[in-house]
C-alpha cells in the first residue's frame, strides 16, 4: 500500500515538473506574441528592469497583466471543476454546464448596469457581483436538487443545473440587449471569453480569492475522496455529507465565479482540466488537485496565445478557441463515460 501511494505521488510530481515547465514555455511564447513583437532579450532586459519604455509599455502595462490575469484565471477554473465533479460524483460536471457561469454572467451584467467600466476601483467590486449572482444560482439549483430524505441527488444537481442555466442565460441577454452599444460591445466580448484590456486593477481583485480558495479546497481533499465511496458509505466512515457537500459547493462557486469575472465567459476548462489531472495523478484528489490546477492555467494561457497570435491584427477571445477544443472533447467523454455515469447513479 505504501509502495502504491509513492508511486502515485512520484508520478504525480512528474506530471507537476513537466506541466510546470510547458506553462513557463508557454508564458514566455505569450510575453512575445502581439502586434509588436519583442524578442527574447529584450523581454529579459525589461523584466530585469531596463528596456526601452516602449518595451516597458508593452510588457507590464499591457501583456503581463493579460497573462497574469489568464494564470490566475487558468488555475481557479481547473480546480473548481475538480471541485465539481468531485461533489457531484459525475465527471461530466462543469461550472459553466451547470449554470454557475450563468449565474456569473447575470452579476457581470448587473454590474454594468451601473458602473459601465471594469477600470478603476470599481474593477474590486467585480468579482462580489459575479459571485453573487453564482451564489444566487447555485442556491436555486441546490433546492431544487435536494430531497428531504436523501439530501442533495448528484445527478440531479447536474440536470437541474443544465436547465436553469439556459434559463438565465437567456434572462441575460435579454438585459444585454437593453445596454447602450458601447456597454453591450464591452459585455458582448466578456461573454465570448475575452481577456483583452485587463490591468492590474483586474489582477489584484481576483489574485485574493486565488490564494485564500485554492489552499482551503487542497486541505479538504480528504472529503472529495470520500464522496467517492457514495453517501452512505462517506456518513459511515464519519464524514458530514451534506455539511461538506454544500460548504466546498460554496468554495468552487467562489472559486469559479472570480476567474470568470476576469477571464471572461469561457467554459469546458473546469470539465477538461480534471479529466487530463486524472489519468496523469490518479483518483486522490491531493494528487491531481494541482495537476489540474495546472493543467487548467496551461490551458487557458495557451488559448489566448493562440487567438492573439494566428489571427493577427484581429485576435479572437480565448474563449473561442477553448470551446473549439472542449466541445468536441465533452461530446468525447458523454459518450464514453455515459455507462459509467448511469452506474455510478
Amino acid at each position: 500500500m505504501a509502495s502504491l501511494e509513492q508511486k502515485r505521488s512520484a508520478r504525480a510530481l512528474v506530471a507537476a515538473i513537466i506541466l510546470l515547465a510547458l506553462a513557463i514555455a508557454v508564458v514566455i511564447v505569450s510575453l512575445n506574441t502581439g502586434t509588436i513583437r519583442l524578442s527574447p532579450a529584450s523581454i529579459w532586459r525589461t523584466l530585469l528592469g531596463g528596456g526601452t519604455s516602449d518595451e516597458q509599455l508593452i510588457l507590464f502595462d499591457y501583456r503581463l497583466p493579460r497573462i497574469v490575469i489568464t494564470i490566475l484565471a487558468g488555475i481557479g477554473l481547473g480546480i473548481s471543476g475538480a471541485v465539481m465533479q468531485g461533489v457531484s460524483r459525475n465527471t461530466l460536471a462543469d461550472p459553466g454546464i451547470i449554470g454557475i457561469h450563468a449565474g456569473a454572467a447575470f452579476g457581470l451584467i448587473l454590474f454594468v448596469s451601473f458602473f459601465r467600466t471594469m477600470e478603476g476601483p470599481a474593477a474590486l467590486l467585480i468579482p462580489m457581483f459575479t459571485f453573487a449572482g453564482g451564489v444566487v444560482i447555485s442556491i436555486i439549483i441546490i433546492a431544487l436538487a435536494y430531497d428531504r430524505y436523501k439530501g442533495i441527488i448528484p445527478i440531479r444537481l447536474i440536470l437541474v443545473g443544465i436547465a436553469v442555466e439556459a434559463g438565465v442565460s437567456a434572462f441575460t441577454l435579454f438585459l444585454s440587449l437593453r445596454l447602450d452599444e458601447d456597454t453591450y460591445s464591452f459585455t458582448s466580448r466578456w461573454l465570448a471569453g475575452s481577456v483583452w484590456g485587463r490591468d492590474w486593477i483586474n489582477v489584484w481583485a481576483l489574485l485574493p480569492w486565488i490564494v485564500l480558495i485554492v489552499p482551503i479546497i487542497y486541505f479538504r481533499s480528504r472529503s472529495l475522496d470520500l464522496f467517492a465511496l457514495g453517501d452512505e458509505t462517506a456518513s459511515g466512515v464519519g464524514s458530514q455529507v451534506t455539511r461538506n457537500r454544500l460548504f466546498l459547493l460554496g468554495l468552487a462557486v467562489a472559486l469559479s465565479c472570480a476567474s470568470v469575472s476576469m477571464a471572461g465567459g469561457i467554459g469546458f476548462i473546469g470539465l477538461i482540466a480534471p479529466h487530463i489531472a486524472r489519468r496523469l495523478a490518479g483518483p486522490q484528489h491531493r494528487h491531481f488537485l494541482p495537476i489540474a490546477a495546472l493543467v487548467g492555467l496551461l490551458i487557458l494561457v495557451s488559448a489566448d496565445t493562440i487567438g492573439r497570435s494566428i489571427f493577427q491584427p484581429n485576435a479572437i477571445p480565448a474563449g473561442v478557441v477553448v470551446a473549439a477544443i472542449g466541445g468536441p472533447y465533452f461530446l468525447y467523454l458523454l459518450l464514453h463515460s455515459k455507462p459509467n455515469t448511469r452506474r455510478n447513479h
